[in-house]
């Protein structure tokens, strides 16, 4: 792994694959650092001949933290009642400005891009703000920023609200078991508490900053709607969400995939709010002809 430093930004990443392999960018969840992308799942990827970059969001990992005070937890309650209510000091697009300057930093002309949960809102607004530098898109298990679809299931707003206001750990093994505890509770059926922990613990072992994760969510509540930039996008465009999500209802994928014209919608119904062992070559192969279909219509353009 390496860092780049991007302005005032510095970007912890990693790339695995053929240096001469058409590039994809993994962009992973709220709070979740680029270790938790599943082996099986990058080398797959590896395997069908991508170089596949992942990264640190700002604010979780070995990116760079936000000086400043520390948000008042009131903050965040504010910004689930109303979008109007959010404060913060960077949003979604701010984090898609980050990974663009790291693929200038890397010399990426053009990527595919895949993202889950928050990261499939960087990689929309991405999409968005710079579509010269996307050559596919996969949004997995994510939302439009518009409420109305693709919220948190009522029944997990409890357990949310007293998550939020319990003291934040600094022990790392007490660090480890609340992250464990927190996966478990929004995965489904196929989850493994080996591997899930085995990642877990790796992530405390590189960096905690509870204070990251509620930064990154107030930069989503205070996010602009991307339904209408989102019909725009052009490029060949793949949506993933498991029926089983309660962390961001199954509403949130179907909106997205009616936002985009010509988009591809699969659900799995085994699948939950995370990325499970039994559908993972499943996925990479989705993506993998998801961005086949940016080569042809490439080829059709300069035929």
């Amino acid at each position: 792994m390496t860092s780049a430093q991007l302005g005032d930004v510095t970007i912890e990443y990693e790339v695995d694959g053929p240096d001469d392999g058409e590039a994809m960018l993994l962009l992973m969840g709220l709070g979740t650092q680029l270790v938790a992308w599943p082996e099986d799942f990058v080398a797959g990827l590896v395997d069908r001949g991508f170089r596949v970059i992942r990264m640190d969001n700002r604010d979780i990992g070995l990116s760079s933290k936000t000086e400043g005070p520390v948000p008042p937890r009131s903050a965040l309650f504010r910004g689930f009642a109303h979008r109007r209510y959010a404060r913060s000091d960077y949003v979604i697009a701010d984090m898609a400005g980050d990974a663009v300057a790291l693929l200038d930093h890397l010399g990426v002309e053009r990527v595919h891009v895949v993202g889950v949960s928050m990261g499939g809102m960087i990689a929309q607004q991405l999409t968005i703000d710079h579509p010269e530098r996307v050559l596919s898109l996969c949004s997995i298990m994510s939302n439009t920023g518009n409420r109305r679809y693709g919220a948190v299931s009522p029944k997990l707003l409890p357990t949310m609200a007293m998550g939020m206001s319990a003291p934040r750990p600094e022990d790392p093994e007490e660090a480890a078991r609340l992250g464990l505890e927190g996966f478990r509770l929004i995965a489904g059926p196929h989850f493994d508490a080996d591997e899930v922990g085995a990642a877990v613990r790796h992530a405390v072992s590189r960096n905690v900053n509870p204070l990251g994760t509620i930064r990154q969510l107030l930069a989503i509540q205070a996010s602009p709607d991307r339904t209408p930039g989102l019909r725009s996008v052009t490029v060949p465009t793949l949506v993933i969400h498991g029926l089983l999500d309660r962390l961001i209802l199954p509403s949130g994928g179907v909106a997205t995939a009616r936002a985009v014209p010509g988009s591809k919608l699969v659900m799995f119904p085994d699948m939950a709010h995370d990325l499970p062992g039994p559908r993972r070559a499943e996925m990479v192969e989705e993506i993998t002809r998801n961005a086949a279909r940016a080569r042809r219509s490439s080829a059709s353009a300069r035929g």
